[in-house]
């Protein structure tokens, strides 16, 4: 992945800095309001901390049978296919429509402009067999909103928050549990698997979203192929948070040497 920084909320002035190996999220900040004393804070990603959390047996049997080139080039091509879903995602759930033939969306890595792939494709087709499933008790309350931890300095990006009706669900082994109503926030992956990475992700969000009040945690899985019908699987997690600070130590204590690139900022520059 090449250097990417975007902006993630207009309003706030808050960037997302993206690099090979860490993401940071940075604003501009004041100790007494005034602009003489602003300060640039930098603070890691939900996603690079949980990143830290050891691997299950079922990962390292995965990259046994793959040389190193190999693995990390499926894993890029995952994250490009899944940052595209992401994108597609967020125009579907906003009322829009997406010509799959025509319409681009950017490629993380190249940042260039591409069309959406089979499997692409394929997982928003089962987004939208999801949302159908939902109706008509859906409700979104937003989405791709970024959220900040400011006690335990960390940041992330919401793909979506909404209400949801009760439910009866088929969940592990086939057995049917009961999902309860109320206020959602979920996480979309193109994955097959949850790694436990993904449940403390989420479990962070929820502890830096600061209008969130009570709710419910859950991932739904997009494309999912172990599903004879439907193409998608919806999973509520659990609170992991006090999993994820552990993790938020061992992240700093590896990374202790790290520093973002601030020459990279700011974004704008203008002669007097």
């Amino acid at each position: 992945m090449k250097r990417e920084i975007r902006v993630v909320d207009h309003a706030r002035g808050w960037v997302q800095a993206t690099y090979p190996d860490e993401r940071w999220y940075v604003r501009e900040i004041s100790a007494d309001g005034t602009a003489e004393n602003k300060r640039t804070e930098f603070v890691p990603s939900t996603s690079w901390i949980a990143s830290y959390y050891p691997k299950d047996v079922r990962f390292y049997k995965w990259l046994a049978q793959r040389s190193w080139d190999e693995s990390e080039e499926i894993k890029a091509m995952r994250g490009d296919q899944g940052s595209k879903v992401h994108q597609a995602a967020k125009v579907l759930l906003s009322g829009g429509t997406i010509n799959t033939q025509t319409d681009t969306f950017e490629n993380p890595r190249t940042l260039q402009q591409e069309t959406l792939g089979p499997h692409e494709i394929e997982c928003l087709v089962s987004l939208g067999a999801w949302y159908e499933s939902e109706k008509p008790e859906i409700e979104i309350i937003a989405m791709e909103y970024p959220v900040w931890n400011e006690k335990h300095r960390y940041a992330g990006t919401i793909d979506l928050k909404c209400r949801l009706g009760k439910r009866t669900m088929q969940g592990a082994e086939g057995r049917r549990y009961t999902r309860r109503a109320g206020t959602y926030i979920i996480d979309f992956k193109i994955s097959p698997e949850i790694w436990p990475s993904y449940e403390l992700q989420i479990s962070a969000y929820k502890h830096a979203d600061s209008n969130s009040g009570p709710v419910n945690l859950a991932i739904l899985q997009l494309g999912y192929k172990h599903n004879k019908k439907k193409k998608w699987k919806f999973t509520p997690i659990e609170d992991q948070f006090g999993m994820f600070l552990a993790v938020r130590k061992i992240w700093q204590k590896e990374t202790a040497k790290v520093v973002p690139l601030q020459r990279d900022y700011p974004l704008e520059l203008k002669l007097a």
